[in-house]
């Protein structure tokens, strides 16, 4: 929307500060689309019959979601390579960053309209905006590197997240402001009309905050464009691009074993991130549905507030005992909270344990970033280096979903998934703990 007049260099705080923006602005979608309002609305629109007719075949509601979600990440991680090899050419990372935007905010006004009626078009919308989101952060974080030094890097990312944390937080206090006095906004209706017409409101407000709130890094960040002509052959830049990563990670030790270790929690990670909501509403003995809606909405705004806390923490924490160390202690936690997870059923207890997610969660994630871009070799062509980061990331993801949905689907629980994430937190720890062993003396 705006054109950059200003430009500022490397190290700056105020290009760092305008960076980490895009955190305030996306992070609504995570919170309010993937963990807290939407999960509650498509749980709520299925009544008491929790199963879609797919052409034919009864899927377990939540299994389908989570079947869409991992087709939508490999749709990620076969169109990521071929932009991010286009961008590196061109230059113009921003313009991908900004297209995955847009279509992405626009998805999730557009899931207003999401009903049962309308289950495949909606179905349809939600796999847009998990990848306009998704494909975004991989321009986004691939500028990292390019605005922050080394020594800046940690404490860069967990800004970023800490204030996407915080965005997110103000957004949804509204929504839940929208939910529980939906009078004040001049919805009426039935009580459970009511209820999902504000939460129809908050997948607009995402739309909304999400396009506005970009504006900012898109008017600081630069641009770097080449003078590169288009070519036939540079829409396959990106996995030649990979392969050439693949190359050289295979030269860098440190990074090739992180990237492994990466692999294994990150399977972990983003899908109990992604399916908690669900799992809350399922799996949790709630008085009645109404109490259910505010206690999740709670839960994962409790989450996010210890996340502020756990994402500085784990900054502090990586100057004082180091990155991998740091980043063992936190998968030995997980590990931890999957083991007592599984043992959970009231909704004190679903409490206790959406704080200790907050925290850790809010300590892996930016530290994760921080990390492999320290382990990085120095290069301009960062976008090939995230995308590779990405990639690894989403291919987590597809079998972790895969996985949690087969589960979920043959055995009717979503219960069952959770002493698979214990074992993948633990050996994302050993294969940490191998990487740290042999950089002990020099680990920073």
């Amino acid at each position: 929307m705006f054109q950059n007049k200003v430009s500022f260099k490397k190290g700056d705080n105020k290009l760092i500060s305008a960076w980490t923006f895009y955190d305030w602005a996306n992070s609504v979608y995570p919170l309010v689309i993937s963990s807290t309002i939407f999960p509650i609305y498509y749980a709520l629109i299925f009544d008491d019959y929790n199963y879609i007719d797919f052409f034919g075949y009864e899927i377990k509601n939540t299994a389908m979601i989570s079947f869409i979600t991992a087709l939508a990440f490999l749709v990620i991680v076969f169109i990521i390579p071929l932009l991010s090899g286009i961008s590196d050419y061109l230059g113009n990372k921003k313009t991908f960053m900004k297209f995955f935007v847009y279509i992405g905010s626009v998805s999730c006004i557009a899931l207003y309209w999401f009903n049962l009626e309308t289950i495949y078009i909606g179905l349809f919308f939600y796999f847009i905006a998990l990848i306009g989101y998704w494909s975004s952060l991989v321009f986004y974080n691939s500028y990292l590197p390019e605005i922050a030094y080394n020594n800046q890097q940690d404490r860069a990312s967990a800004k970023g997240f800490a204030m996407g944390y915080i965005g997110s937080i103000i957004l949804l206090l509204l929504n839940l402001l929208m939910v529980m006095k939906p009078s004040i906004f001049g919805i009426s209706g039935s009580e459970n009309e009511v209820t999902l017409q504000a939460m129809k409101f908050s997948f607009i407000s995402v739309g909304i905050w999400w396009i506005i709130f970009s504006q900012i890094p898109f008017y600081f960040l630069p641009s770097n464009k080449k003078n590169n002509k288009i070519k036939k052959d540079i829409i396959w830049n990106g996995f030649k691009e990979l392969k050439m990563v693949w190359f050289d990670i295979n030269l860098n030790l440190n990074l090739k074993r992180f990237l492994g270790a990466f692999f294994v929690y990150s399977t972990a990670l983003q899908t109990v991130m992604l399916v908690a909501t669900y799992f809350g509403e399922e799996e949790i003995n709630w008085p009645s549905n109404s109490e259910k809606t505010i206690g999740l909405i709670v839960s994962i705004l409790l989450i996010q507030l210890v996340a502020v806390i756990g994402a500085m923490l784990s900054s502090k924490c990586s100057e004082l005992y180091g990155n991998l160390k740091t980043l063992i202690f936190i998968n030995i936690i997980w590990a931890l909270i999957c083991f007592f997870a599984f043992y959970i059923h009231t909704p004190f207890e679903f409490y206790i344990i959406a704080g200790f997610v907050g925290l850790v969660m809010g300590a892996l994630q930016p530290l994760s970033r921080s990390t492999y871009s320290k382990f990085l070799p120095e290069t301009n062509d960062t976008a090939s280096y995230f995308s590779f980061y990405g990639v690894t990331e989403k291919i987590a993801i597809i079998i972790g979903m895969s996985l949690f949905g087969v589960i979920d689907q043959i055995t009717g629980s979503m219960r069952n998934s959770i002493f698979i994430f214990l074992i993948l937190f633990l050996i994302g720890a050993y294969l940490l703990f191998r990487i740290y062993l042999k950089n002990k003396d020099s680990e920073n």
